[in-house]
């Protein structure tokens, strides 16, 4: 009988810094300030852990991290490539590190100067290093040299052939926002948006409007992640793991895979949403609230259709309906989400995530909250997870 990640592994602690648009820190700094924090949460010392995990993006290196921490040995030390892909890719590489035995506690951090720094959404000719250049090679002198411009590329035909509109796009960042304003932490707390504001905005790469583009920013996030047995003994509730996957499909690029037959689809994220559903025993239905990966806001669309919410062509109606809202069928990215609580690639997601399975969201919906989507980037080798009570 093959063995099942399920519940074999827990986040106990979760820990940021301020998100910031000038952080005025180093790299390593904001990273080592988000493990000790997530590390403060639960209740554990440095000592206590042996293993680490990051983006291969991260200036950071693991051993730098550990010991600006004060971890003195280390018995994982992984790196997940593929940008916003590796967000849940962190707890995918931990989970199975503690399931095994290999590790007993495993710290996933993402620290960047995403703003004041190396800026995501600079474009990919400049100081770049990474074998997908061979790919980006016969786009860029065609003008695709950001990620807005690919994700662009792959939202166009899908609005044609299924009639969704700029002012859909808007609705996901309006609704996102009205989260963003009650959170303290966000960048746009305090801050409303409304369609008309958003439908005025300046374009950025048609159909992509401003407000449909997500945050650059400073900061660092941290996540713990240890077995359930040793969680139930820390200061905060576990949130336990129900799974936890990763996929890649054929024709597979990094964000261009437009020599697939359709661009609108994304097969890596229907293998990773099988998997997550497989291991868990659960189904769409019985997730009730999602924090999805929405660098832009066609991405949501996709991601609601992948993971079986609604069917092809169906998602704007999902969110025509008002599903997404805090009293919705689908509260999502109650943080506000990377479009205005900050980008960290991704790892603030997690947090929110635990956060609603704790109960301590800002924006926590009335129904009760037992299972958790989070998801990574589409369009790229990418990853999931199902976050759970306890």
């Amino acid at each position: 009988m093959r063995a099942t990640i399920k519940d074999q592994t827990a986040i106990a602690g979760i820990g940021a810094t301020e998100f910031s648009k000038k952080s005025g820190k180093s790299d390593l700094q904001l990273a080592a300030e988000a493990v000790k924090a997530a590390l403060d949460d639960c209740g554990l010392t440095p000592r206590d852990v042996d293993g680490m995990t990051t983006f291969s993006l991260d200036f950071s290196d693991e051993i730098q991290v550990a010991q600006a921490v004060g971890i003195p040995q280390l018995k994982l030390f992984s790196r997940i490539p593929h940008g916003g892909g590796a967000a849940t890719s962190l707890l995918h590489q931990a989970a199975m590190a503690v399931a095994t035995g290999m590790c007993d506690v495993v710290v996933c951090y993402r620290g960047m100067n995403g703003r004041s720094g190396r800026r995501m959404g600079e474009g990919v000719g400049l100081n770049v290093i990474s074998g997908d250049r061979i790919h980006w090679g016969w786009y860029m002198p065609h003008g695709l040299v950001t990620p807005a411009s690919w994700v662009a590329m792959y939202t166009r035909p899908y609005m044609e052939e299924f009639g969704l509109t700029s002012e859909d796009l808007g609705r996901v960042a309006v609704t996102v926002r009205q989260y963003a304003v009650n959170n303290p932490k966000a960048f746009f707390f305090g801050k409303p948006l409304t369609l008309a504001e958003h439908q005025q905005s300046r374009w950025i790469v048609e159909p992509l409007r401003l407000y449909d583009c997500c945050q650059e920013t400073d900061g660092g996030c941290a996540v713990v992640v240890t077995t359930p047995e040793r969680a139930r003994d820390l200061r905060q509730p576990p949130v336990l793991m129900r799974a936890v996957a990763q996929g890649s499909a054929s024709d597979q690029e990094v964000m261009t895979s437009f020599y697939r037959p359709h661009l609108d689809r994304f097969p890596e994220m229907a293998l990773v949403a099988k998997q997550i559903y497989d291991q868990s025993g659960l189904g769409p239905n019985d997730i009730d609230a999602a924090v999805l990966y929405d660098a832009f806001t066609p991405e949501i669309f996709f991601q609601l259709e992948e993971y079986g919410f609604c069917k092809r062509g169906e998602s704007k109606d999902f969110v025509r309906a008002g599903n997404l809202e805090i009293n919705g069928r689908l509260p999502t990215n109650t943080n506000g989400g990377m479009l205005s609580e900050a980008y960290i690639h991704g790892v603030n997601g997690i947090h929110e995530g635990v956060r609603l399975i704790r109960g301590t969201s800002v924006n926590q919906p009335k129904k009760n909250i037992d299972h958790v989507l989070v998801t990574s980037a589409p369009g790229v080798p990418l990853s999931a997870a199902i976050l759970g009570k306890a």
